[in-house]
């Protein structure tokens, strides 16, 4: 039985039994605590932890799942694998034990004709927590499994939760029985090598506490309402059932295997070494295939490094097999083949796919070439010293220079016998993440002592932001800082941070840069406001500089923004969430926002795609922007939990924290993204936005820049201004000028083509003379001269040429000749074959000209060129040629 048919009988079979069928999760997990989603039950977990209400009483999904823990393991052995499909079925207060088991038995035993998968059910073992009588009880008097295949473990294995306070409860596992081949007999309780666990039900009915380790928590009772989460690994039971010894014998790996043969000439079975690395292709490329199609790109970070690492991995040990060439094309294109079927969205998304893994391989094999040097060199100097170990410098700079994943180092080192220095590694590696980190806090400190800003968290809370609603309001001076330290007042002419109570100035955050504006005392000094950062969470602290009096600690204040250049920031930050929101519309959601930059008037974008965007696209989105406004749609903010948030679909930023509250700005029917930042109130108040163009700014990621409201207009303004300026000058009317421009370019080159043709021609005609005046000097054939200033180099350097062939009978010929371009002179000199035999080279007869001429040159023995600063030298260069010619000769 096929995979894609194992999947859907699956879901088939459960939703015939009441059970709503979801459809698998992104890789990508929604949830901060996890790069992938590694499990079944992961897209469930807030029901499960009662944070979320189910819309459903009974579940059942194939969901994707991926875990690297174990990575450097996968191909060792034939059960490791970094991507999995789980099969689960969940119950939220619905059916429990006994449902769960009568279901799990009936699919697993109910014949192939007849829609389950036809296991023998006395090949079929069960296992259940030590404490689990009731488990026990329906195995063996409601369903009828012989008491000897049932068997009573700890809750090392049986026995399952979270790892934090939350639900928790027994399991019970079903197992196969493969056979005497696979070992001894005595059941899963003896060897899980031959009794291979299947299927895991996981009966949810008590609350645990704080604890560590698998065992050692307590149980603080029962559940509200009983679950179920279970989960059965299509892989294993598809080894089972299409009678293979193993995943990577079954029909979604064995043809990337077959394909992987096939490109290296390897058959599989051969030898371990071979084996080990075609089953690391395998895994690693579908694995790949999968994280591309869910939208993550290779990256030095998170998931995106997950990525690269597994792929660099696959592609180096197509190497080892023995191909010379790119093979990832053919590889992402056999998985897309075999799991195509089961998720058509890599069918339909082959393209991107495509782009991005072909763009790292070609990326790695570039990085392999050079960083493959730098090992072997290293490994070298590490084996001459007597070491055997590389230094941990020396797999940074690796990691560093040339994008080596560590594992990858550890990998090829050990091929040459060496271990690396890990911990000097992730030293260097945490250096230069924390120079990163305290680059970017100077930024937003000024390097001022931390605890400054923390001592005035503590004793004064959080600030209140009042500018959603307010431009400018009364306030306290909470906290001063001179110079980046705290002082109790400060003075004229004073570089300044203040700390106020309430403000309603916004501080940078979100890609919205900073307000600013003037904070007025009471006493009649004032401050002006050039930036606002927060340095502590929840702490606004406002940069500046004291214009007039002094400014001290308690002291009430009024606060007010520059009102204009905060329309100008809100009318860029809206026009961001339209085109954010437009480009996902255009190119799907994979054009996730990676970045922004919101300023009065302009904004710029960053968003994930592994190719250019088409002008007509960008056309297209512009429209679409514009049209928007045009709908003048309401836009509004509201505070609500995160996870109705997300239900009602609103766009999370990557990357960006949240928490349980969050604010989801809502344009319209159009846009509803979680956004801190300040907007319009109504889309008209835009009024127009102008695209300026696109570009790369990464691997994977695209950046536009765009033009916003009366900045946008001005922009326009000019263009037209310069079209009419074109349509003056071409007499034409605006859509003519494209045609009438392309024919008067076209008109100019055909035009300095026959300038060429005329200049060359010229130059030309003056060779027969240059011929005739040709010295002899102690036998050689000299030719000196100066030709028209302005003569190109490529023109002089086809006369030198043509005066030399000029020169017959074997004649030793030198031809030197001089021009001046652009106030600089230029030489090209020239010796034929017999002059060569008695030692004239034309690099060292160029090196001498250019000397005199204040600059340099060279080229081969036959033809060189050379140049210098002093055009008045020409007559002295020409005179040290000569001399030259005189000495050699």
């Amino acid at each position: 039985m096929e995979s894609a048919e194992i999947r859907r009988r699956w879901l088939s079979f459960f939703e015939e039994r009441g059970h709503t069928v979801v459809p698998s999760a992104s890789l990508i997990a929604d949830d901060p605590t996890l790069l992938l989603v590694p499990a079944g039950m992961v897209p469930f977990k807030p029901y499960f932890l009662g944070e979320v209400k189910p819309p459903f009483s009974r579940a059942s999904s194939v969901q994707k799942c991926v875990r690297t823990p174990d990575i450097e393991e996968v191909g060792k052995t034939t059960r490791h694998g970094t991507f999995f499909q789980m099969c689960g079925n969940f119950s939220f207060g619905d059916y429990f034990k006994e449902g769960a088991i009568k279901l799990a038995w009936e699919l697993l035993t109910t014949p192939v004709e007849h829609g389950g998968y036809g296991l023998e059910p006395e090949k079929l073992w069960i296992t259940v927590y030590e404490q689990d009588d009731e488990a026990e009880r329906i195995w063996r008097d409601v369903v009828g499994v012989p008491a000897e295949r049932i068997q009573r473990l700890g809750m090392g294995p049986n026995f399952w939760s979270m790892g934090v306070p939350g639900p928790c409860g027994p399991c019970s596992e079903i197992n196969y029985d493969r056979g005497p081949e696979f070992g001894v007999e005595g059941g899963p309780a003896v060897n899980d090598e031959r009794y291979v666990e299947i299927w895991n039900l996981v009966f949810m009915q008590y609350e645990r506490g704080e604890g560590s380790g698998k065992e050692d928590f307590p149980i603080l009772g029962d559940l509200p309402a009983k679950n179920i989460d279970t989960g059965l690994g299509l892989e294993r039971l598809a080894m089972i059932l299409q009678g293979v010894q193993n995943m990577y014998e079954t029909d979604t790996l064995k043809v990337v295997i077959d394909k992987a043969t096939e490109l290296t000439g390897v058959r599989y079975g051969a030898n371990h070494e071979s084996d080990v690395s075609l089953r690391v292709v395998a895994d690693h490329m579908r694995t790949s295939v999968m994280l591309i199609g869910d939208g993550v790109t290779p990256g030095n970070e998170g998931r995106g490094y997950v990525l690269r690492r597994i792929m660099r991995r696959a592609v180096r040990n197509m190497h080892l097999l023995g191909a010379t060439g790119p093979v990832v094309q053919d590889l992402v294109d056999t998985v897309i083949g075999t799991m195509g079927e089961q998720y058509p969205e890599l069918v339909t998304d082959r393209k991107r796919i495509e782009t991005v893994a072909l763009a790292e391989e070609a990326a790695f094999l570039k990085a392999l070439r050079g960083g493959t040097n730098i090992l072997d060199t290293a490994v070298t100097e590490t084996k001459a010293s007597g070491g055997s170990v590389l230094s941990g410098d020396k797999a940074f700079l690796l990691h560093d220079t040339w994008g080596f994943p560590i594992d990858l180092t550890l990998e090829m080192a050990a091929e040459q016998g060496l271990s690396v220095d890990e911990d000097g590694f992730r030293r260097l590696m945490k250096e230069q993440r924390d120079r990163a980190k305290a680059d970017a806090k100077a930024k937003k400190t000024g390097h001022a002592d931390m605890t400054a800003y923390r001592e005035i968290a503590d004793t004064s809370g959080a600030t209140q932001f009042t500018g959603y609603t307010n431009t400018e309001g009364e306030s306290t001076v909470v906290g001063l800082l001179v110079n980046g330290v705290p002082s109790p007042a400060a003075t004229e002419g004073d570089e300044v941070e203040v700390v106020l109570d309430r403000t309603p100035f916004y501080a940078e955050g979100g890609g919205q840069i900073a307000d600013q504006g003037r904070i007025k005392l009471h006493s009649g000094a004032v401050i002006d406001i050039r930036d606002v950062q927060q340095p502590v969470p929840g702490v606004s602290v406002h940069k500046g500089s004291v214009q007039v009096g002094e400014v001290t600690v308690g002291a009430t204040a009024y606060a007010a923004i520059d009102v204009r250049r905060r329309r100008a920031i809100a009318r860029a930050h809206s026009a961001t969430h339209l085109t954010h929101q437009a480009l996902r519309d255009a190119l799907g959601p994979t054009a996730a926002q990676a970045g922004s930059e919101n300023q009065p008037g302009r904004f710029r974008f960053d968003f994930g795609s592994p190719n250019a965007v088409p002008g007509a696209v960008l056309t297209d989105v512009e429209q679409k922007i514009n049209e928007v406004l045009s709908r003048e749609l309401e836009v509004h903010a509201e505070v609500m939990p995160i996870d109705e948030a997300k239900r009602q679909g609103a766009i999370a930023e990557f990357g960006e924290k949240y928490g349980e509250q969050v604010r989801v700005v809502t344009i319209g029917d159009f846009s509803k993204e979680l956004c801190g930042g300040t907007h319009v109130h109504n889309t008209a108040q835009l009024g127009l936005v102008k695209l300026l163009g696109e570009s790369s700014i990464g691997s994977g990621v695209r950046r536009i820049e765009a033009l916003v409201g009366v900045d946008a207009y001005n922009f326009l303004a000019k263009e037209h201004t310069v079209v009419a300026q074109l349509q003056e000058l071409v007499k034409g009317r605006p859509e003519e000028l494209p045609e009438k421009v392309s024919a008067m370019l076209g008109k100019l080159k055909d035009a300095e083509k026959e300038i060429e043709k005329f200049r060359a021609e010229k130059v030309l005609q003056a060779a027969a003379g240059l011929v005739d005046s040709a010295r002899d000097i102690r036998g050689v054939a000299l030719v000196t001269g100066q030709v028209p200033d302005g003569t190109t180099a490529d023109d002089l350097r086809k006369l030198v040429l043509d005066v030399r062939g000029r020169i017959s009978g074997g004649r030793p010929a030198v031809v030197a000749l001089f021009t001046t371009v652009n106030g600089k002179p230029l030489t090209v000199i020239a010796t034929n074959e017999a002059a060569r035999e008695r030692g004239l080279k034309a690099g060292e007869l160029v090196r001498t000209a250019a000397k005199t001429l204040g600059g340099g040159g060279g080229g081969k023995p036959d033809v060189a060129q050379g140049g210098g600063q002093n055009p008045e030298a020409v007559g002295e260069a020409i005179a040290a040629v000569e001399r030259l010619v005189v000495e050699t000769a």
